[in-house]
This record gives structure tokens, C-alpha cells and sequence, in this order.
């Protein structure tokens, strides 16, 4: 091995590492380690890699399931039991820190990393997602953020061709220096058609396939574990550049070759390139490999043994290959017009050893490496922030009834609240024709399954992180709670989720407090829906200098399945004349609702009322009324309240409604407030006494609202506080006032 000058920890303090992980280093090798083995650890070891401040909580998830055949951590998805013969593949990832920075690049290359941890496993992705959180869209800086993105996410996912069926973007100011760009893929494969991301049989060639290996993306996973400063866009290399017509050849080629049945092993190399790759497959493998990085194929010349392991270049896999079928291998992807060279052999060392030139650079246990084995695994302090008990001093009486119309102005042309066409059109929806809500929206997202009989996935990304700010546990109980009501309004029935973490630095107490919170939270909430957790992401450090940590985002994306596509049920007013009633609690509560947080301008409020019992009943009742072909549309009540769930369902519609507020209930939290477990219907006026008598055996409050009309009208307590057409106007263009420029 190379006698060079050895790094000190000062070396290792620059590349993320602290002191006790750097004797541990030392402890594990017996010695100190060269730069390369030192680089090695540093991106295997950062939060990104090793999930160090979280693992201890995510382990107290629910991850069982009579549906489920690869548990979180498993493989590179989640993998779940749907019938036929088939299951779903399904995750969902943050690329937080790129997008920060270069937000085209960032959020491509985010979309072609969840897309390959779906094909990894022999899958076909068929659906994509997004959940993306940015500042306040009247500043010049968002606006490049947001045209960055979602151009990203277009471009990428448009020629990739797989579609973009649905999604979520918020705005708050806690964003303005850190985006959060969260992307959700899910896939479908036979049953026993998939493959597994391992290393075992000695003598067993490794072979590294699809794009060459160049500079970009060097220590993305440590760039990912640490703070944006106003140093970070020094860090540019850190930023992958993706080529999804490349992609589109991986994927086919990937599928042709597990499909050979030569493949021991496969994993996409994402976060860390080679050495993740390497050392997961090994550990879970319980071997070792010998690897040859000069025989790397590279898009650069003269590139060091570090920069080739830890390049983090997209649109490549690794492959273990069973020996004696190298040829078939070849033959596939020179088929698909690909690279593909051996560069390593499986040993029973349990080591890797990694040569250049003959000359040994790095000689590491792959199961000191990687989560479950020598990673840190650490137990952080939490401490409950001061602003969380100032929020339970709110006091709505405080708060005088505001003027109606201007409130209804103000919400239907909010970023938050306002038509998302401006993004949603960038992104290629019917690619695939298996898009069901692509024609009418539905509240969640539903996607034929081709290879089945009458059978559809349907899927959802939610969260809502103002809540989650203000009270963490019952916030991200909301979050899930809201994912399975989205898929239950839908017609489908919550089967699993996957999750994506975003939260400020771990090493902040208050910080951690939320996070920790949250996983109760969520813990709760899939327990309760029996939703198990399939895996997912957590993307630490997403704060600054400047704006301090975003607010705790938890997203949900959750998987739900309709057998009977005649379940479908969407949003729009069907006809005039159809009785609107809700159904679930209706309170004085306008906490933490978008009314009292951006048109009242209070910031200090408790999370809305929720009680899980009364959101299991409702979400209960509204599965029965849909088996029965009772609603004629269905709308979860969530942002905005009931007058803006109302709009969305009109516009969408180019129907009216004629609705009167009820006594003993604050107007503007009528009209306006957030409280959970309610859901808008319509239906025809036969149904009526059905529908109290299942609302009273289910024990759901029932409130019968007013009509669907046939003029454009929208009338409250018989006024009508703007027409229809300025609704429209609002809502159409209250986004895209500040992005078309």
C-alpha cells in the first residue's frame, strides 16, 4: 500500500468526520488511514450514508406487514404484495442540497436516482411524484429556484418517459435559503422476477455498468450532511449532472439482464457512487471484493483512486454477475449501447481491497462501512423549543371576524391554495396512458396496473409542515392521516407508506426534539391506519445562517390500492341539483390555518384539532358510500378550509353551489378553519337518508351544507362574496403572476 504522507485528523475534521469517529477509524484499520480510506469513511459515515442521528428512532417505526416482501432497509425500495402475482416497488428521496444550489441539476438527477432505485429491483417504474417546499415566490431568488426545479423535474422525467401523475409545492419563508426537493417513484414487477442488492459467491465477477465515471457529485453524501452556508456554492462539483436518455438504456438493459437470471446481485450507485455500492452489497452479502479502479470506465482522465470511488456520476450500476455467464452479460448491454466492465471479484475476505495500477489504495471491512454494522449509531439530546408552549397560549377569541370576500380573495390566489398548472403542465401526466385522474382529478393520484385484472395503484405525497412546526407529533400524524384520507376520498384503501425527513441540524436540540416527536407522531398514525413504513430518506442539515432550520417536513408518500376501477372518485361537481353536505367534526378552530397564518398574520398557533378515532370513522364511512356508488365527487377538507374546497370542486367543475354556514360555529373557522378528519360530498338527493343513516351508525357527525346550482355561482349565506369567473381568474393565476416574466 502507498507509504505517502498520512492525513491527521485535521484532514479528517475538513471532510465532516469528528474526533471520537476518527479513532474509531483507526481502532477498526489498526492503524491511521490513507486519504483514500479516510475519504472512504467520511462519505460512508455522513448522516446521508449512515443515518448516525436517526437510526435509533426509525427502528421504532412499524415495518410489518402480510403484504410486504422487502422491509425497510432491505433493498434499495419497498416491496409489496398487491395480488395477481404482482407487487409495487415504491420510495421516496430528497435531493435537498443540490437543488440549493444548482436547481436544474439538482432536481433531474433527483428524479433519476429514485427512478433507478425502483428498476434496481426489477421493476418498471410507471408513476412518478414530487413534494417540493420553497421561499416566498415574490422573491427573484425563488423564482430561479422554482424554474430550476421544476424544469429539472420535466426535463428529466419527460424523456426518461415515465409520468408525473401528481404532487405537492409549498411556500413559506423558512424555505427561502433551503428548497426541498423530494421525488417519489413506484414501479411494478412480477412476483419473483426481482432482484436483490447483495454479493456472495467467491470468484464471481463485478462489473460496473451504464454511464462513465467523471468528477461530478465528489462527496455529495458529506455535502448532503452539513449546513448551507454562503461557502457552499464552492461545493459545485458536489452537484450531479444526469442524462436521462442514458437512463432510459439502463433501465431497459437493467430489466433485460435480471431477467437473464445472471445477476447475483445489483444496486444503483447513488449517494457515494462505488463505495456505497461496493460495501452495502458486500455486508449484506457477508463477502468481500477485490476492485480495480483504474479499470473504471472515466469521462476524464488521470482521475484519483478517491474521486473514482466516491464520484457520484449518474445513470450506473454495479452488477455481481454469476461466473460463467459473462458473455450473456456483455452481450446485453452492447445490445443496449452500453459500457460495461469488469472491475472487480467477489472474495470471502469480507474486505475491500481497491487497487490502482496493481498498487493496493485502500484495504477497508465493508461492515465497519455501512448502517447495522461498525457505522456510529449515536443518541442525540432533545429539548423542547420555547415557541412550542407560546403556541398553546392562542386565544382565537383574539382574532375579530374578518371581512369574508377579501379572505376568499386572498386564499383562492395564495401560492399555497392556488391552481398548480403553471408547474403540473411542465411535467409530461399521460406517457404511459395509465394515468386515470390525468382526465378528472382525483385527491389522490390513480394509475391503471396494466398486468392486472380491474386493479389501479393509487398514491399520494402529503404533509403539511406548518403543522409539524407546531406541535411535531400531532403534525405528522396529521400528515399521514391526511396521505390515507387523500387515497380513501379516491376510492382506494392506504396499504404501506415511505417517508422523506427533512429536518434542520440534528446536533440542535430543538431540532431534534421535532424530529424525534414526529416519529411518534408518525409511529402512532401507521399503527393506527396499518400502514407500514417500507423505508425512505432523511435528509438532515437543512438550515443556514440565514433563515436558521426549515420547518419539520415529514412527507408521506403513500401507496393505496382500488380493486374495481369503478371506485374512482374525483373532485369536480358532477350536476346541478345534488345535495353538498360534510362529513367528520366541524369546531371553532382556526389554528394554524392558512387564514390565521397568512391573511391574519398570526404565526403562534397549535396544530389543528385532530382525533384519530373520529378520522378512522370518517375515512371508514367514506370507503362504504363509495363501495355503494353514493358520492358523486368527494374532496378531503385540508388547506384552506371548506370555502376553498368548495372553489376547487366548482372550478373544476363549471358548476355553482348555494351553501349556509350553521349557528353556534365561529364564521371564519366555518369557512375557513383546518380542522381535520372532514370530507366534502355531493351526491344525488335520493341518497339522502342513506347517507345519515351510515353516518349514524358509524358515529360521524353529518352536516347537510346546501346544492350544487347550475349558475356560476359560489353563494354563502346568500351572498356571493366574487363571481365565479374571478374565482376562476384568482385561483388560474396566483402563481403564475409571479413566474411568468
Amino acid at each position: 500500500m502507498s507509504t505517502t504522507v498520512l492525513p491527521t485528523f485535521e484532514t479528517a475534521k475538513k471532510l465532516g468526520l469528528l474526533p471520537e469517529e476518527y479513532d474509531r477509524i483507526v481502532e477498526i484499520l489498526g492503524r491511521k488511514p490513507n486519504f483514500t480510506e479516510l475519504s472512504i469513511f467520511s462519505v460512508m459515515w455522513s448522516e446521508h450514508c449512515s443515518y448516525k442521528n436517526s437510526i435509533v428512532w426509525l427502528k421504532t417505526l412499524p415495518k410489518e406487514s402480510p403484504r410486504m416482501l422487502a422491509k425497510a432497509g432491505e433493498e434499495n425500495a419497498g416491496l409489496v404484495d398487491v395480488g395477481q402475482g404482482l407487487a409495487i416497488a415504491f420510495k421516496i428521496e430528497s435531493h435537498n442540497h443540490p437543488s440549493a444550489l444548482e436547481p436544474y441539476q439538482g432536481a433531474a438527477t433527483g428524479v433519476g436516482g429514485i427512478n433507478r432505485d425502483i428498476f434496481t429491483m426489477g421493476a418498471r417504474p410507471v408513476a412518478q411524484l414530487n413534494s417540493l417546499r420553497f421561499g416566498l415566490p415574490d422573491k427573484e431568488r425563488n423564482q430561479f429556484l422554482i424554474k430550476g426545479v421544476v424544469k429539472g423535474i420535466g426535463d428529466y422525467g419527460n424523456a426518461f418517459g415515465i409520468p408525473t401523475v401528481g404532487g405537492e409545492v409549498f411556500f413559506d419563508e423558512c424555505y427561502n435559503t433551503n428548497p426541498l426537493v423530494n421525488a417519489f417513484s413506484a414501479g411494478v414487477v412480477k412476483i419473483g422476477n426481482t432482484a436483490k442488492a447483495t454479493s456472495y459467491g467467491v470468484g464471481n465477477p463485478v462489473y460496473i455498468v451504464g454511464s462513465r465515471t467523471g468528477k461530478d457529485g465528489i462527496h455529495g453524501a458529506t455535502f448532503a450532511s452539513e449546513d448551507i452556508t454562503e461557502k457552499s456554492n464552492e461545493k459545485l462539483p458536489a452537484v450531479q449532472v444526469g442524462d436521462p436518455f442514458a437512463e432510459k438504456l439502463l433501465l431497459e438493459a437493467t430489466l433485460d439482464v435480471i431477467a437473464s437470471g445472471a445477476v447475483i446481485g445489483i444496486q444503483d450507485m447513488g449517494a457515494a457512487g462505488i463505495i456505497c455500492s461496493t460495501s452495502e452489497m458486500s455486508a449484506k452479502g457477508e463477502h468481500g471484493m477485490d476492485i480495480w479502479l483504474d479499470k473504471v470506465p472515466t469521462r476524464q482522465a488521470n482521475m484519483k483512486p478517491f474521486e473514482i470511488l466516491l464520484s457520484e456520476s449518474q445513470e450506473r450500476m454495479l452488477i455481481v454477475v454469476d461466473k460463467g455467464r459473462e458473455e450473456e452479460v456483455l452481450a446485453i448491454f452492447d445490445k443496449w449501447d452500453l459500457p460495461c466492465a469488469c472491475i472487480g471479484v467477489v472474495t470471502d475476505t469480507k474486505r475491500l481491497h481497491f487497487y490502482m495500477d496493481g498498487e493496493l489504495e485502500a484495504d477497508v471491512p465493508a461492515d465497519d462501512l455501512v448502517l447495522g454494522g461498525g457505522a456510529p449509531v449515536y443518541h442525540r439530546e432533545w429539548k423542547e423549543p420555547a415557541y412550542y408552549a407560546e403556541n398553546q397560549k392562542f386565544d382565537p377569541a383574539t382574532i375579530e371576524q374578518p371581512d369574508y370576500a377579501a379572505v376568499a380573495r386572498h386564499l383562492l390566489q395564495h401560492p399555497n391554495l392556488a391552481s398548480k398548472k403553471w408547474v403540473s403542465r411542465q411535467y409530461d401526466s399521460m406517457v404511459g396512458t395509465a394515468n386515470v385522474s390525468a382526465a378528472e382529478p382525483s385527491d389522490a393520484s390513480v394509475v391503471l396496473i396494466k398486468d392486472a385484472k380491474d386493479m389501479a395503484m393509487v398514491l399520494t405525497v402529503d404533509c403539511n409542515s406548518r403543522y409539524v412546526h407546531a406541535d411535531p407529533e400531532k403534525g405528522c400524524a396529521i400528515a399521514v392521516a391526511e396521505a390515507a384520507r387523500n387515497i380513501v376520498c379516491s376510492g382506494g384503501e392506504p396499504v404501506a407508506i415511505t417517508n422523506c425527513l427533512n429536518f434542520g441540524n440534528p446536533y440542535n436540540p430543538e431540532v431534534y426534539w421535532q424530529f424525534v416527536h414526529s416519529i411518534k407522531g408518525m409511529k402512532t398514525a401507521c399503527e393506527a391506519f396499518q400502514t407500514p413504513v417500507t423505508g425512505g430518506n432523511v435528509s438532515f442539515y437543512n438550515q443556514s445562517g440565514y433563515d436558521g432550520p426549515v420547518f419539520p417536513t415529514p412527507t408521506i408518500g403513500m401507496l393505496g390500492l382500488m380493486e374495481g376501477l369503478y371506485k374512482t372518485t374525483t373532485i369536480p361537481f358532477k350536476k346541478a341539483g345534488h345535495k353538498l353536505a360534510l362529513l367528520g367534526p366541524m369546531t371553532d378552530d382556526i389554528a394554524c390555518s392558512e387564514y390565521l397564518y397568512s391573511y391574519c398574520g398570526v404565526k403562534s398557533s397549535p396544530a389543528p384539532s385532530f382525533e384519530m378515532e373520529k378520522e378512522l370513522a370518517t375515512q371508514k364511512l367514506v370507503k362504504k358510500l363509495i363501495k355503494q356508488g353514493i358520492p358523486a365527487s368527494c374532496h378531503d377538507l385540508s388547506d384552506g378550509g371548506l370555502f376553498h374546497a368548495l372553489a376547487e370542486c366548482s372550478l373544476l367543475s363549471g358548476l355553482g353551489f348555494e351553501v349556509c354556514s350553521t349557528e353556534g360555529i365561529r364564521k371564519d373557522a366555518f369557512w375557513f378553519g383546518e380542522g381535520q378528519s372532514r370530507v366534502l360530498i355531493s351526491y344525488a338527493a335520493e341518497y339522502e337518508v342513506r347517507v345519515v343513516e351510515m353516518a349514524n351508525e358509524k358515529g360521524v357527525d353529518f352536516m347537510p351544507l346546501g346544492l350544487v346550482t347550475e349558475t356560476k355561482q359560489l353563494r354563502t349565506d346568500g351572498q356571493e362574496w366574487l363571481s365565479w369567473e374571478e374565482a376562476k381568474e384568482l385561483n388560474d393565476n396566483g402563481l403564475s403572476r409571479f413566474l411568468e416574466k
